[in-house]
């Protein structure tokens, strides 16, 4: 189905493709992979070794993820040839509205503190995944993250830089309200007061003792029992606006996938309150343009540009919980309204605008298992860790998702309690003529969309084997005609951006330009996967 060189490496790389025949997972710090791979030589399935992955994560990179994460998946269950989809984001606290976070004197909403924190998904999308597809018991799965929290786990290398900016973040939270970010501190902080650098070990024993109590409870002490009380509690006397009602009424939410074809390929992605939707309408507007035949030529970069940000543009102004969407997914997709769209593309750069579609700091996974089941993850904090709060006695930090609503009334994701705020994880799936190709992603707020595109074109107009895909380097729309570009793109192509109008940075550190995991199944059903080298993972294979 995929044709590409497996010698071929184009770009700067210390990386080449690995092959499996049995089963493969991957992730952006070593010893997550192994965890999933460790389930599935044990017997356990692509979303046993999925949730055992998930579960260690937080321990692994405490700066993507945590306890008080949300989630994505989309599952391949070989069996039946379905492809599902899990939203396990959470929802804004009942007691919270946009008249509060205005009343404080906010004009939008922070990223630290109570006021950007939502009832985390996570733990609860881990159950359930395990409760419809899984083949092992929670208590299982946790054992891996369970004893490594309490021997301890080094720092990886591109943790390291991260942990060091966050923690000056939420340092000046602290000075304007320290109730509830002091717990944070003495967790994530070292005795002197620095933040953790590679090679440190980080114990973190109050993990475990809340994976235990997880384990035990399905995740409903989470939602319904002890760890809920604990959280709320928390909530109640620091200044924040959970209630227990809040946790009760929560559940993850099974979706129907939305996709697109893209040059006879089937992109697949989650669908709104998440921005997925954004790269299959970047894909439907490049498809009617003319790519050139060699990827490093200004034109290229320029194309993917300008389609990714009209459709930003649009998602941006109307994506939401899917309950309060007043534009519907298919007119977002209409042919005719993305050739109009496309219409709009010139040789200049242009400030993109939304058009009206109804006149007509995260982490990602992947695994695969001998039977064909497939799963791509992810799970993020949103801003590195989250909103800097972190639950006394439970090792749950929250995340700060909530940052994402609008204070616009006319906006269709303005601040409700009980809503779901825009979301920037998805995970991506690629297939072909019904037939499963596997699971993608990169991660990185809103670099996510465009990180997905760059890999399809990759993948599917320049045959990139999935390692060279991942190494190619990236550009990231940040706004107006404001576009970043890694130091490695060639400075002709920088130059004619210039000359096209664009507002041009190189930016030398790559570690915002989103960090991916591919896994490929090759008709014969041997597994190719490539990982991430703006990351510290490595694929496991078997």
């Amino acid at each position: 189905m995929l044709e590409f060189d497996n010698q071929k490496y184009s770009y700067s790389s210390r990386r080449n493709m690995v092959y499996a025949r049995k089963a493969m997972a991957a992730t952006s710090v070593p010893q997550g992979a192994q965890i999933g791979m460790d389930v599935m030589k044990r017997g356990g399935n692509a979303v046993d070794a999925a949730v055992a992955m998930a579960a260690a994560m937080p321990l692994l990179e405490p700066t993507g993820n945590g306890l008080g994460s949300d989630c994505f998946a989309l599952v391949w269950i070989e069996k039946v040839k379905t492809l599902y989809g899990l939203n396990a984001s959470g929802v804004a606290p009942m007691a919270l509205s946009a008249d509060i976070v205005k009343g404080k004197g906010f004009s939008k909403m922070p990223k630290t503190g109570w006021i950007p924190t939502m009832v985390p998904g996570a733990p609860g999308g881990w159950a359930e995944l395990n409760r419809r597809f899984g083949t092992r018991p929670l208590a299982e799965l946790f054992a891996p993250a369970i004893s490594a929290a309490r021997e301890g786990v080094p720092v990886q290398v591109n943790v390291e830089p991260q942990w060091a900016k966050d923690s000056k973040r939420i340092a000046a939270a602290m000075e304007k309200d320290s109730a509830p970010h002091a717990y944070w501190w003495q967790t994530f902080m070292k005795e002197d007061g620095s933040p953790y650098r590679a090679g440190d070990i980080f114990r973190w024993p109050e993990y475990a003792d809340t994976l235990e109590e997880l384990a035990a409870t399905n995740c409903e002490s989470y939602y319904r029992g002890k760890l809920m009380e604990q959280i709320v509690a928390f909530s109640q006397k620091t200044g924040g606006y959970f209630q227990e009602e809040d946790f009760r009424t929560y559940h993850p939410q099974w979706v129907e996938p939305i996709h697109t074809d893209y040059k006879g390929y089937t992109v697949c992605e989650i669908p709104p309150n998440g921005h997925g939707i954004t790269v299959l309408m970047a894909l439907n507007i490049l498809k009617g343009l003319e790519l050139p035949r060699e990827k490093e030529q200004g034109e290229t970069y320029h194309n993917i540009m300008e389609s990714l940000k009209l459709a930003f543009a649009d998602t941006k102004t109307y994506v939401a919980d899917p309950r309060y969407m007043k534009t519907r997914v298919d007119q977002l997709l209409s042919p005719g309204y993305l050739a109009a769209r496309r219409a709009l593309i010139s040789d200049k750069a242009l400030e993109p605008k939304a058009g009206d579609p109804r006149c007509g700091g995260t982490i990602y996974l992947c695994t695969a298992d001998e039977q064909g089941n497939m799963v791509s993850f992810i799970q993020s904090n949103y801003n590195r860790f989250g909103s800097g709060i972190a639950v006394p006695g439970t090792a749950i930090t929250i995340q700060d998702r909530g940052a994402n609503f609008s204070l616009d009334p006319e906006s269709d994701n303005y601040l409700e309690g009980g809503k779901k705020a825009y979301h920037t994880i998805i995970p991506g799936f690629l297939a072909k003529d019904g037939k499963p190709i596997g699971p993608f992603g990169v991660m990185g707020g809103f670099m996510q969309p465009q990180g997905h595109v760059q890999v399809i074109v990759n993948t599917v107009d320049y045959h990139m084997n999935p390692q060279e895909c991942l190494d190619a380097p990236r550009f990231q729309w940040v706004g107006e005609k404001k576009v970043q570009l890694e130091r490695e793109v060639p400075a002709h192509i920088a130059q004619k951006l210039a000359d096209m109008g664009h507002q041009v940075e190189i930016v030398n550190s790559n570690l915002g330009m989103g960090r991916g995991e591919i896994i490929w199944r090759m008709e014969d059903g041997t597994l190719v996967g490539g990982t991430e080298p703006r990351a510290d993972g490595t694929i496991a294979a078997w």
